[in-house]
């Protein structure tokens, strides 16, 4: 799989960049993180250049953002509703609900680059629930900044291990999440104890 993604990337350059990092942010399961360190490696082996991967890898996790937010504006309540239905994802779609409700601005920011998996439903529940678009753009564009040159900056610092340094990130991303949701869980339970016994 991985030695598929880099030939694609060696292939297609920036066109890969810019299609995994639009689609992964409407929930579409492509593992853009890879495709972000393969295009930093062949940046650094003078395949692609730096600035352009970044700046793409940038704008079109931005764009699919921005689209999952407006799609979520246009349906509503309703629409996520229906997905939720659809795709079986009632729990992930219910942590996503609570990060935008409990954080707002601040849990769009976490959602891009800590919580990525959560990314593309808090941005239809973010739109569903009438998050300003000033906010949300802001936020979404300080995460995604750091989403993006965390993965390439890698890419491009170690791309003669690639393969190993895509092992290791694949690992370390996914405790780093688990720890991260289950931190934010436990907070959330101390906070609504503490309001409950404030309303006694």
């Amino acid at each position: 799989m991985t030695e598929t993604l880099f030939a694609l990337v060696s292939t297609y350059g920036l066109w890969v960049v810019a299609g995994s990092a639009f689609l992964s942010c409407l929930a579409i399961p492509i593992p853009t993180a890879v495709i972000m360190l393969a295009a930093g490696g062949f940046a650094a082996a003078g395949d692609l250049v730096f600035w352009q991967v970044l700046g793409t890898a940038w704008l079109a996790a931005v764009l699919g953002d921005q689209t999952g937010f407006h799609i979520g504006r246009w349906g509503g309540p309703p629409l996520i509703d229906a997905i939720a239905r659809r795709t079986g994802r009632h729990k992930l779609i219910g942590r996503a609900r609570d990060t935008v409700h409990h954080w707002g601005g601040i849990g769009v920011f976490l959602s891009t680059w800590l919580f990525a998996p959560l990314g593309p439903w808090v941005n239809l529940i973010a739109g569903a629930a009438r998050l300003e678009r000033w906010r949300f753009t802001v936020w979404d564009v300080a995460g995604e900044t750091i989403w993006v040159t965390a993965y390439v900056t890698l890419g491009f610092a170690f791309g003669s291990r690639l393969e190993e340094l895509t092992d290791i990130v694949t690992d370390w991303s996914g405790m780093i999440v688990s720890a991260a949701m289950t931190v934010t869980l436990a907070t959330l339970l101390v906070l609504k104890l503490r309001k409950t016994r404030k309303m006694r």
